[in-house]
């Protein structure tokens, strides 16, 4: 399977840790990792063979499409504040084929990661005082919201997520980023709690620390 993944991917051996510092700058680099995770992951999907309708195959390679061009876009507004390149990512091969075995775990990993963003922008927006930054993210959220709704219509789930989808627990939630609990939003997730989930698919070799997820 690994050798489905894009060459640039396969060949890094990079083990670079990734700081995050708890400003701005820190916070749109967390959603930049979060694009090139996404990125990656759509990159190798449409490599593997495992889609075989032409249709959905088409669409996993339009969301990677997207995931690439949100990739670009974070990087170009954060110019010389980009912390790392695309080359310092490390990722694990068994991690990547264990998430590539077949078509349902493709579909439903593209649903975790999207669902992620979402919830990882929202929780993370709150604490951007940059309106450039603001603009930025605010402008990403949508979209993966979209690709969540439009992956998770492949499966057959619901277009929304249901609280039995979500990967943190009422009891687990910060209270000050969820007021609204129960009044049909989408709930808000420290990065903490985003490194947490991105670390249980074990894509990713890059230690993560610093403020921003302490």
């Amino acid at each position: 399977m690994i050798a489905a993944l894009p060459k640039a991917v396969s060949a890094q051996f990079s083990t670079s840790t990734l700081t995050f510092n708890a400003d701005d700058v820190g916070i749109l680099n967390f959603a930049l990792l979060l694009e090139e995770l996404e990125a990656t992951f759509y990159a190798a999907a449409a490599e593997s063979g495992k889609i075989s309708d032409s249709t959905e195959l088409e669409y996993v390679r339009v969301l990677g499409a997207q995931e690439a061009a949100h990739v670009t876009f974070l990087r170009s507004v954060l110019g010389d504040q980009v912390l790392f390149r695309t080359a310092d990512l490390s990722f694990n091969p068994s991690g990547l084929n264990a998430i590539l075995k077949d078509r349902i775990t493709i579909l439903n990993t593209a649903v975790t990661l999207e669902d992620v963003g979402v919830h990882a922008y929202n929780g993370a927006g709150t604490s951007l005082t940059n309106p450039t930054y603001l603009l930025a993210a605010g402008s990403i959220v949508s979209v993966e919201a979209r690709h969540a709704g439009g992956v998770r219509a492949l499966l057959g789930r619901p277009t929304t997520q249901p609280d039995s989808d979500r990967l943190v627990s009422d009891n687990d939630l910060v209270a000050s980023l969820n007021p609204f609990k129960g009044r049909a939003y989408d709930e808000l997730f420290t990065p903490k709690q985003i490194v947490a989930i991105v670390g249980s698919l074990g894509i990713l070799n890059n230690p993560i620390n610093g403020a921003l997820v302490a």
